[in-house]
């Protein structure tokens, strides 16, 4: 997902270098050329030579190093960063950097930088929230940067509190977020349903269905990559929530349906991939359930049809995507909903196709819209999600 990228990584003199090392091999597994440069403190924690061996680059500290073919090697990395990002940022480097100091490699060479900057602070609690230090970090964001909260916990130094480091996966996500992907969607409004709903027929039972929710899941996160703001009404699923977007969790269709009239109308691009449950108990008593020989069979009544709710409340200038699992005629059937719905776009796949339907991390789709059919191959569920969001990109324009 990083391939071509150039990650510029600065290491300050913190405890937490060794979580540097694991962030830079996470990079390098991403395909980014990961370029580091350690502060001389910083070296007192780790050894150079763990990230030359990480990286396959020469890791740079000294600003007069003779070492390097001939060129201003500060300004040369500079010019061919991507992104920087300082983890761990101790208060000396964010005070440094806050006001333009430039005495070392590092801070020489991100005051030449241009690229998206981050800052991941860590230290001690009590120096992290001394007011000069917020006033640095202050300071940074209104030059641009992105300043990463530190976790909280027990502390290298013993304290407990604010200072920690997150973790090397919590730091590739802001990454990833930078400049994984071209934001062609900064500004939009993306709402996505995602998962099954359940409807409870007793204090016991429930009605369901097979739905994962991975599909929505991809769309969010690779929406959320291209810069959008990104809601996901999600059913009960198993899924780890993806990082940088608004999850709301439901249970039910009527759960999901508020959930998703409450939202539409400032939403740009809806993508309505949640199986909601078609029936819902009309009623049920308690006072049966306790009876030991009662006829528990349960009235059903059909639940909203959100999809159709969406269609005939839409405004100007909205793009509406939905879903359709079939098992025999695919594009008649979806070709059918998509009028019928009132809306842009069906995805369809026949889960009779190896490697579509629930429970997979691929998928076989057919993108519908009134003027076109487009087959995709078999893909992984986060590259569909990408042409799914390609097409309706184009349909919004």
């Amino acid at each position: 997902m990083l391939k071509g990228k150039t990650v510029l990584l600065g290491i300050s003199g913190g405890i937490a270098c060794y979580k540097a090392a694991m962030l830079a091999s996470a990079l390098v597994k991403l395909h980014a050329s990961v370029e580091v440069i350690m502060t001389e403190h910083a070296t007192k924690f780790i050894a150079p030579l763990t990230f030359e061996q990480l990286t396959g680059n020469r890791c740079m500290v000294d600003t007069f190093d003779r070492n390097f073919s001939h060129q201003v090697e500060h300004i040369a990395l500079a010019d061919r960063a991507d992104l920087v990002m300082i983890a761990p940022a101790t208060a000396n480097v964010c005070a440094k950097l806050a006001h333009g100091l430039a005495d070392d490699m590092l801070t020489t060479t991100v005051l030449a930088c241009r690229c998206p900057k981050l800052a991941a602070p860590s230290m001690n609690t009590n120096m992290y929230e001394n007011p000069v230090t917020q006033d640095n970090l202050a300071t940074l964001e209104r030059y641009g940067w992105e300043v990463i909260t530190p976790a909280s916990g027990r502390l290298a130094c013993g304290a407990t509190g604010a200072g920690k480091l997150p973790e090397p996966q919590d730091l590739l996500q802001h990454i990833l977020r930078a400049i994984a992907l071209p934001h062609d969607l900064a500004g939009k409004k993306v709402l996505v349903t995602a998962g099954p709903t359940q409807e409870s027929l007793d204090p016991v039972r429930y009605l369901t269905n097979h739905s994962t929710g991975k599909m929505g899941y991809a769309i969010a996160r690779m929406a959320m990559l291209r810069g959008a703001d990104v809601t996901l009404i999600s059913g009960p699923t198993a899924l780890d929530k993806p990082p940088f977007v608004e999850v709301v969790d439901v249970v039910s269709a009527q759960d999901m349906f508020e959930a998703v009239a409450a939202r539409c109308e400032s939403s740009d691009l809806i993508f309505k991939a949640a199986a909601v449950a078609d029936y819902t108990p009309a009623s049920y008593s308690d006072d049966k359930m306790k009876k030991k020989d009662a006829d528990l069979s349960i009235p059903l009544q059909r639940t909203r049809d959100i999809l159709k709710y969406l269609g005939e409340h839409r405004r100007e200038n909205q793009v509406i995507c939905g879903f359709s699992m079939e098992t025999r005629d695919m594009v008649e059937n979806s070709r059918a909903k998509l009028a019928k719905k009132k809306v842009d776009m069906i995805c369809a796949n026949n889960l009779k196709v190896a490697g579509a339907g629930f429970g997979v991390d691929t998928n076989v789709l057919t993108l519908i819209t009134a003027d076109d059919i487009r087959e995709l191959p078999l893909m992984s569920k986060e590259e569909a999600a990408s042409q799914i969001i390609s097409q309706a990109v184009q349909m919004l324009r």
